[in-house]
């Protein structure tokens, strides 16, 4: 599995793998990306921790709301870096606090 965090208010959207764009028809499936119940607050913002799925490659984010905000000039943003396990952990270790949301079903 690979991690990335990702700020409030923000979701993914296109995905690649390998070949290119993930391409459901072919992978007969969505890719597997989900958002953990933990996360961290660094400079009084929470970033979301979210697994992948290793096929995945890179991560197209972008604000849930589109804002005409100057001060949040960035409309979308590719991840090109995702983390591994060892490297989430460290981030949760040095992080200013840690948030964890309980899962309702």
């Amino acid at each position: 599995m690979k991690y990335f965090f990702l700020s409030d208010g923000w979701t993914y959207a296109r995905v690649w793998e390998f070949g290119g764009l993930w391409d459901e028809i072919s992978w007969r499936r969505k890719p597997y990306i989900e958002r953990l119940p933990l996360g961290i607050i660094e400079k009084g913002e929470i970033f979301w921790l979210y697994q992948v799925e290793d096929a995945v490659l890179m991560v197209e984010v972008k604000p849930i709301r589109e804002t005409s905000d100057p001060a949040k000039p960035f409309g979308q943003v590719i991840l090109k870096r995702l983390i591994d396990a060892d490297d989430a952990i460290e981030r949760l270790s040095e992080a200013e606090g840690i948030i964890h949301q309980l899962i309702k079903e």
